[in-house]
C-alpha cells in the first residue's frame, strides 16, 4: 500500500479537478501545480504550490518548458527503497511525488477543427505532459498516475479505506496511462503522416476508444467489445444516437454498418434491408415510404429479423409499415415524433439516429492471423458516361437507370455476386458463391417470374459465357459488368445472340 503525501497536478481537461484537489488537500496531501491548472485550484480555494517554487526556475517559452526539470522527474522516477536514490534525493533536496494527475493538450480536438492551421496543430503537441505521465507510470511501484477524471473517485475511496493506493490499482492505472500516451502519439503520427503526404508508412499506428462491452461476438462462446475512433464522423454507426431498444450486439453492429454503406450510395430516397452482411432488399422511390415498400417486396421472407437503413427521416406512414414485421434495427437520419411513438411500441426494436448520411472514405482495416490488411474504402461510383456499351443493342433509358441502380448494390454483396433489379428494386441477390454462374442461379431462382425484363449486375467479369446463357434463359434484358476477361468476346456474342444489351464499367467490386 503506497501512501499519498504529495501530488503533482497539471491537466488540460479540468473536469472535476477542483473537487479532486480539494479532497486531496482535505486528506493533507501537498499539491504542486502548473500554469492554468494552478489558477483554477487557487480560485477554488485549494492550497497549492507553483511548479516554479519547486524547480527554482520560471515557466518559459510560453509555457513550453515548466516541468522538464530534474526536481520534477527525479521526484517521479526515484526508487524509494534504493539507498543510493534516497541519498541523491536528500543531497539535492528533492521531494518525491506520490501522485501525478495529468492529461494532455487537446491535440485531436484541435486538428478536428475545419479551419485549423498546421502551426496551431503542432503547438498542441504536448511534451511535458507525456513525459510526466510516462515517468510516473514507469515508476508505478511508488507513484499513482491518473489521466482520466473517471478514476478520481476510486483513488480517493481507496485512500479512505486503506490509507493509500494498493499495487493492483497502481498497476492498472499505469497501464491506462501508457495507453493514453500511446493513443496520443498515434493521433499525432497520423496527422503528421497525412500532412507529409505519405499513404502507407513503414509503421501504422492507430488508436480506438472502447465504446461498449458486448455480451459476446459472432457466437456466444466468443468474447467481444466495440471500439470507435476518438471523434467518429457523423452519419456513422460509431457516432449514432440510439433512441430505443436493446443494446447493440456484435452482429447488429456489423449488419448496421453494411446497411448504412449501401444506403449511402443513393441520393434519391432509398431503403436497404440487410441480413448477415448482405442486402436482401434494396429499393428507391419518390419517398422513403415507397423506397421501404420496394425493399420489403424485394424479399419479404429474408427481411424478417433484418436491419433496415433509410437515407431520409422516417415518417409515420413508413413507421406503420415497418411495425408490421419483426426488425432488429432501423437506421435513419432522423425519426419524426409520430414515427418514434409508433416504433417505440416494439420494446426491443433498436432505433439509431444518424444525422446526415453520406459516403465515407478513409482506410478499411482487416485483421488476419499475425497481421493487418489496409486499403482505401471502395467509394468508386460509375456514371453512364463511364460505361461502354459492347453489344449491338443499346440499353434504353429505363434500362440505364436500372443498370446503375443494380451496380450500386452489387458492390456491397459478397463475391461472387450477382444482383437482379427491376422497377428500382432488387428482385434477386446471389452472394458469396464459389463461381459466378452459381451466384446467378441463386439470384434468378429468387427472382422467379420477376427475372423477366430485369437487369443483371455482376461484381466482376465473366470468365465464361455461362452467366449470359443463364440470364438469357431467365429473360434478363440488360447486363452490367466490369469486362476485362480474355473471353469477353464470347459473352458479347452470346448477349448479341439473345438481344441482351451489355455494358462494361471497367471497374470491378470484389468483396471478400
Amino acid at each position: 500500500m503506497q501512501r499519498i503525501r504529495r501530488a503533482l497536478i497539471s491537466v488540460s481537461d479540468k473536469t472535476g479537478i477542483a473537487e479532486m484537489a480539494r479532497e486531496l488537500a482535505r486528506r493533507e496531501v501537498e499539491i504542486v501545480s502548473t500554469g492554468g491548472t494552478r489558477r483554477v485550484l487557487e480560485e477554488a480555494g485549494v492550497p497549492v504550490t507553483g511548479i516554479s517554487d519547486v524547480t527554482g526556475f520560471p515557466e518559459i517559452l510560453d509555457g513550453r518548458v515548466k516541468t522538464l526539470h530534474p526536481r520534477v522527474h527525479a521526484g517521479l522516477l526515484a526508487v524509494r527503497d534504493e539507498p543510493s536514490h534516497a541519498e541523491q534525493l536528500e543531497a539535492h533536496d528533492i521531494q518525491p511525488f506520490d501522485l501525478v494527475v495529468v492529461n494532455l493538450y487537446p491535440f485531436e480536438q484541435t486538428v478536428a477543427k475545419p479551419d485549423v492551421s498546421y502551426a496551431e496543430a503542432v503547438e498542441n503537441i504536448d511534451i511535458g505532459g507525456p513525459s510526466m505521465v510516462r515517468a510516473a507510470a514507469k515508476n508505478h511501484r511508488y507513484v499513482t498516475v491518473l489521466v482520466d477524471p473517471a478514476d478520481y473517485e476510486e483513488v480517493l475511496a481507496q485512500m479512505d479505506e486503506s490509507g493509500g493506493v494498493d499495487d493492483a490499482l497502481r498497476r492498472r492505472l499505469a497501464a491506462k496511462a501508457f495507453r493514453h500516451t500511446a493513443a496520443y502519439d498515434a493521433a499525432i503520427a497520423g496527422y503528421l503522416t497525412g500532412q507529409s503526404g505519405e499513404t502507407f508508412p513503414e509503421k501504422l499506428t492507430v488508436s480506438f476508444d472502447k465504446a461498449q462491452g458486448l455480451r459476446y461476438g459472432e457466437n456466444p462462446h466468443q468474447q467481444a467489445a466495440f471500439y470507435r475512433e476518438n471523434r467518429p464522423a457523423t452519419g456513422t454507426v460509431a457516432s449514432a444516437e440510439q433512441l430505443h431498444g436493446k443494446e447493440l450486439s456484435y452482429n447488429n453492429i456489423q449488419d448496421a454498418n453494411a446497411a448504412l454503406e449501401i444506403v449511402a450510395e443513393f441520393s434519391e430516397p432509398a431503403a436497404v434491408a440487410v441480413k448477415h452482411m448482405n442486402p436482401c432488399g434494396v429499393g428507391i422511390g419518390e419517398s422513403v415510404s415507397e423506397a421501404y415498400q420496394k425493399a420489403f417486396e424485394a424479399d419479404p421472407v429474408s427481411i424478417y429479423g433484418g436491419i433496415i437503413a433509410v437515407n431520409r427521416p422516417v415518417d409515420a406512414k413508413t413507421a406503420l409499415k415497418m411495425k408490421e414485421i419483426f426488425l432488429e434495427i432501423i437506421l435513419a437520419p432522423d425519426f419524426e415524433p409520430k414515427a418514434l411513438e409508433v416504433l417505440k411500441e416494439k420494446k426491443n426494436l433498436r432505433l439509431l439516429r444518424l444525422g446526415e448520411i453520406r459516403k465515407h472514405g478513409g482506410w478499411k482495416l482487416q485483421t488476419i492471423s499475425g497481421g493487418l490488411l489496409v486499403q482505401d474504402a471502395d467509394t468508386k461510383q460509375v456514371t453512364r458516361e463511364d460505361c461502354e456499351v459492347v453489344t449491338d443493342r443499346q440499353p434504353g433509358e429505363e434500362e440505364w437507370d436500372q443498370l446503375l441502380f443494380a451496380w450500386n448494390v452489387v458492390k456491397h454483396v459478397k463475391s461472387n455476386a450477382i444482383v437482379l433489379a427491376k422497377d428500382s428494386r432488387t428482385v434477386g441477390v446471389g452472394a458469396g458463391q464459389m463461381n459466378r454462374v452459381g451466384a446467378a442461379g441463386i439470384a434468378i431462382r429468387q427472382a422467379g417470374e420477376e427475372a423477366k425484363g430485369a437487369v443483371l449486375a455482376s461484381d466482376a467479369f465473366f470468365p465464361m459465357k455461362d452467366t449470359v446463357e443463364a440470364a438469357a434463359a431467365a429473360g434478363i434484358k440488360a447486363i452490367i459488368q466490369p469486362g476485362g476477361s480474355i473471353r469477353d468476346q464470347e459473352s458479347i456474342e452470346e448477349a448479341n445472340r439473345h438481344g441482351i444489351a451489355m455494358v462494361f464499367t471497367g471497374i470491378r467490386h470484389f468483396k471478400h
